[in-house]
């Protein structure tokens, strides 16, 4: 085991409140404004020069960010002034760490007040090479996730760009090959969408995508309702911790039987495009399996002939129009009748497919990264208190390290 010993953070870092910046006298420029939510902004002047870890100061201790150069701490947070010879990047990892480690008698992490945290009991390596070990180990997870989540932001701006393409600009490929609408196709107009579409095509409502269904909640005074390995039971909630991922397998909760009985709930076949239909509107997620979720969803069963890659897309680019619909005194939610009555236009069925086959490959390959990545982040999660609590040992290379490696 690597040799750990419990000592006072302050003894370790030592934190300081950000400055106050409101954003009237912000001027643009190269350095990061860094508060409690992360990058709020850039400035032209600096107060740190990094590397710099700043994390939150209100309520617990939050997210924590870490930054290579020069940047500005804002007032809402707290940044590491003097990290005392401690590798800083190890020193991210140590404070993101803080919460899922027992580092002390007390049962929570105190409120982000920095002199109680400078008094908190924390594990301690003070050797610096064995730092820099465990962090490249974790450090190396981290950066193969980010690259993950930036080839699927590639993907994701392809695939979208094509839908836009060839059904916002009309400009799918005609029997030559070439531009549709730039070629001179022919373009008729609809009366009842008040513009031209392309000949052939239709006006149509978003229930003609698939069948539209909505959900429930089973009573949650009846533990006997959910279960650890029942049928995935998904809410906005899970949609929010869900973001800029496409696909989703399961929430927090799955129900049982007895559940789906009890709120006569509608199980879902996998590549179900789910929509979030209040608090808020417009999260979304292709499901991987079978599913169900709560009432706040109006979602589509693909049974109509439209492949969920192109639902997906049609909807998401309804989004403005949806909410233009939505009512409702205490949140803003859109109803399933109203979401029936959402314009669209219906391409021939030959473009549809056509536009299927194109972009398949790219969902398959978003879905299979998706995936890798909640592995991987799941791995790191359960190595980084074991790492910092010395659990389990990381060797030291034979050759010297380059510490800002």
């Amino acid at each position: 085991m690597n040799r750990v010993s419990p000592k006072r953070l302050g003894d370790l870092i030592n934190l300081k409140r950000g400055y106050d910046l409101p954003e009237r006298i912000r001027v643009a420029g190269p350095y990061p404004v860094i508060s409690s939510a992360g990058v709020s902004g850039s400035h032209n002047e600096y107060k740190v020069d990094g590397q710099g870890v700043v994390t939150g100061r209100y309520g617990t201790l939050g997210g924590m960010y870490f930054v290579e150069g020069k940047y500005w701490p804002h007032n809402t947070a707290l940044y590491v002034q003097n990290f005392k010879g401690n590798d800083p990047k190890y020193v991210y990892y140590l404070l993101s760490c803080l919460g899922r480690i027992r580092t002390s008698t007390k049962s929570a992490v105190p409120g982000v007040n920095r002199n109680e945290l400078h008094e908190m009991a924390v594990p301690a390596i003070e050797n610096k090479k064995l730092q820099v070990a465990i962090r490249k180990v974790l450090e190396a997870i981290d950066k193969k996730i980010e690259l993950n989540n930036r080839i699927n932001a590639e993907l994701e701006a392809i695939a979208e760009t094509l839908y836009d393409y060839w059904f916002v600009q009309f400009d799918f490929p005609d029997a030559n090959g070439k531009p549709y609408k730039i070629s001179s196709g022919e373009m008729v107009y609809n009366p009842t969408l008040k513009r031209k579409i392309p000949e052939g095509w239709a006006a149509g409502t978003l229930e003609d995508l698939g069948e539209i269904v909505g959900g429930s909640t089973p009573s949650t005074q009846n533990s006997e309702n959910f279960t650890s390995n029942g049928t995935p039971w998904i809410t906005p909630y899970d949609l929010s911790n869900n973001q800029g991922n496409k696909f989703i397998s399961r929430g927090a909760k799955d129900v049982s039987l007895k559940g789906i009985r009890d709120a006569s709930l509608k199980r879902y076949p996998a590549g179900t495009v789910l929509l979030s239909s209040r608090a808020p509107i417009g999260y979304m997620a292709i499901t991987r399996n079978e599913s169900t979720t709560n009432q706040g969803f109006k979602s589509f069963i693909p049974s109509k002939g439209y492949s969920k890659e192109f639902i997906y897309y049609t909807v998401k680019d309804s989004i403005k129009a949806i909410t233009q619909y939505a009512s409702g005194s205490t949140f803003k939610e859109i109803s399933g009748a109203t979401l029936k009555t959402v314009e669209i236009v219906l391409p021939k069925a030959k473009i549809t497919k056509a536009y299927t086959n194109r972009v398949q490959p790219i969902f398959l390959r978003q879905d299979l990264i998706e995936k890798e990545t909640e592995q991987l982040t799941q791995l790191r999660d359960w190595l980084l208190p074991m790492l910092i609590n010395g659990q389990i040992t990381v060797s030291i290379p034979a050759i010297p390290l380059v510490e800002d490696a």
